[in-house]
């Protein structure tokens, strides 16, 4: 892609006022000289985001989000830097002609690229075949019966594959695509033996699916004639664009409302997404056919900690919810599951009882973690049996430990016994035991760390001494480029003691190559990564006396080189331990030397 100019992009930062552009997503208050609102990139009651229109600057006390209008529009709306600048341009009347499949990451193949300008197009065919043919009009008409209108139809570029079996593939052809690649993606299939190629959908009516950035990565296609020995539904396989596990469905259009609503609804499918989409509930993601994964709870937690889960009312689908429910709890999420009556999925229920109804009765009305789970081990039980009422009091005891607080376990065990029969002192008894056997096995699993050499009020000064000697000491980096060069020069690339800190550190060196006047906001754009980001925003907010900067700058390297030596002299009488241990004497008498030497080091510093 074709670099944007500096000269733009600084006309467009200087013409996008912070405070203007991140009012668009977060209502703000000013108070003194800054404006503050609530963060959208973490839930929080009071707010703790502030925006600084003189720096032209955002941060957050909270999480320690901070950048400029640029950055935040990154994060906020998931965008590259150059689709960013374009927005932002686009805002204010500056047009820049950007191809957003190549301006995703420099990481990005052209292979990859390739493939999502096939699916766009596959997209595009489809949809137009599905409105504007009479190959189209049967599917159409489905949809609408189905409570579709024309315009969720267009929103979510719904569209129909012909029956013939190769109508994308010469398409695909003609334009230009290497069919190989488009059986690699999944778009086309490779006969056997053959250099020959076929459509992979025929005959079905086509849902798009995107990655966060909005790219088309895979299709679902479902069958129109629902007596056809082909399955109902037939989903793009996993290919170099598409892979499940970490694919949530509608992220791309819900992450601004699930940020602006501080909550998420987790559903099974994607058509459980668009049928509350019918009824005006935005705040969805889906699972692509696959269980809830790490992969998918850390895009959520990057937007919100709190979950609802809706899955279909049968018993795969609580089975489901329960595992869902158990990952997302042991991942410090608040869990909430709304249970659908009668075995139904959404789309059922909304045809059935009404948009309003869903919203009010099914999405508004969710259960607490614990009494879900509780429904969930109530199931085919017969509390008249010693067995079943056993089992289901060991089985709601066990989600107790770690999960809740004294007055949910008050109110649970009430419960539990006024269920079973069995006295709540006898209850209490045994979450008691389920509890101690729980943190001895916990104890047991946690690694052998080296002893505390010093007590734990000097360990916690030493730990901020050299957070605070690091901050600063970047803080004169960001503002003076000379610091970096004589440093570099006398002390490599190994200054700071933490990798973050030494990340931000090379990547000045090789910013002031380019930029050799600095620029702290260019500098901020350019990094990637959001949490380099924050430690940069903090050092930027960090005080520092200009005037005394050469003595500052000391002060710092002499913190940081006490602490490097304060971490020998525990690693080495961690090792004397061990060699005493073992009866090496000549070894323990060797490092007890060293150890010597390097604490008289410390007091000479």
């Amino acid at each position: 892609m074709q670099r944007i100019p500096e000269q733009t992009i600084e006309q467009i930062r200087t013409s996008n006022d912070v405070v203007d552009v991140i009012s668009e997503y977060v209502q703000l208050t000013k108070r003194g000289r800054n404006w503050f609102g609530l963060c959208p990139f973490h839930g929080e009651q009071t707010p703790s985001f502030s925006v600084s229109q003189d720096k032209q600057i955002f941060h957050c006390f909270g999480c320690g989000a901070g950048g400029n209008a640029i950055t935040f529009v990154m994060d906020i709306d998931n965008l590259s830097f150059q689709e960013a600048v374009s927005k932002l341009g686009s805002r204010v009347g500056i047009d820049i002609d950007i191809e957003p499949q190549t301006s995703e990451s420099p990481k990005v193949s052209k292979d990859e690229v390739r493939m999502k300008e096939a699916h766009t197009f596959a997209m595009n065919y489809y949809h137009h075949l599905l409105l504007n043919t009479e190959e189209g009009e049967k599917a159409l008409f489905y949809l609408e019966e189905r409570g579709f209108s024309r315009e969720l139809i267009e929103q979510y570029r719904i569209g129909w594959s012909l029956p013939k079996w190769d109508a994308l593939t010469n398409l695909l052809e003609r334009k230009g695509f290497n069919l190989v690649e488009m059986a690699q993606c999944g778009l086309v299939i490779q006969k056997e033996n053959k250099n020959e190629y076929f459509d992979r959908f025929r005959e079905r009516i086509m849902f798009p699916v995107h990655d966060e950035a909005g790219h088309v990565i895979a299709f679902s296609g479902r069958v129109l004639n629902t007596e056809s020995q082909d399955a109902k539904y037939m989903n793009s396989p996993e290919s170099l664009i598409f892979q499940k596990s970490k694919v949530l469905y509608h992220l791309d259009v819900s992450r601004p409302i699930i940020r602006k609503k501080q909550k998420v609804i987790v559903m099974e499918g994607f058509m459980d997404v668009i049928a509350a989409a019918k009824a005006g509930i935005m705040n969805t993601v889906a699972t692509m056919g696959t269980s809830l994964t790490m992969e998918h709870i850390h895009k959520l937690k990057r937007l919100t900690d709190n979950v609802t889960l809706c899955y279909d009312g049968d018993a795969a689908g609580l089975e489901a919810a329960k595992r869902a429910a158990q990952l997302l709890v042991k991942n410090k999420i608040k869990t909430e599951v709304a249970i659908l009556p009668n075995q139904m999925d959404p789309d059922d229920f909304i045809q059935q009882n009404g948009a309003e109804a869903f919203e009010k009765q099914i999405i508004n009305r969710p259960q607490a973690y614990l009494a879900f789970m509780m429904m969930v081990a109530r199931r085919n039980k017969n509390f008249q049996f010693e067995n079943d009422t056993l089992q289901y009091v060991q089985e709601v005891l066990e989600h107790f430990v770690g999960n809740t607080s004294p007055v949910e376990q008050d109110l649970y065990i009430r419960q539990l016994s006024k269920e079973t029969n069995i006295s709540s002192e006898a209850i209490i008894q045994q979450f008691r035991k389920i509890e101690g056997r729980s943190i001895k096995q916990n104890t047991r699993q946690q690694p052998n760390t080296p002893p505390v050499t010093q007590n734990m009020t000097v360990s916690r000064k030493m730990r901020q001494a050299i957070d605070q000697a690091e901050k600063l000491l970047l803080a004169h980096m960001l503002n003076e480029v000379d610091i970096v060069d004589r440093l570099h020069q006398e002390h490599g690339l190994h200054i700071f003691i933490h990798d973050s800190y030494e990340a931000i550190f090379v990547r000045l060196i090789g910013f002031y190559d380019t930029y050799p006047q600095g620029d702290k906001h260019r500098f901020l754009e350019i990094l990637e990564d959001i949490d380099l980001r924050k430690l940069v925003m903090a050092a930027t907010l960090t005080e520092r006396d200009p005037e005394h900067a050469s003595e500052e700058v000391s002060d710092c390297l002499r913190q940081i080189d006490k602490h490097r030596i304060e971490i020998q002299i525990q690693e080495k009488m961690h090792e004397s331990r061990e060699a005493e241990k073992s009866l090496d004497m000549t070894r323990a008498l060797m490092l007890a030397k060293q150890i010597i030497e390097l604490k008289k080091s410390l007091s000479a510093m």
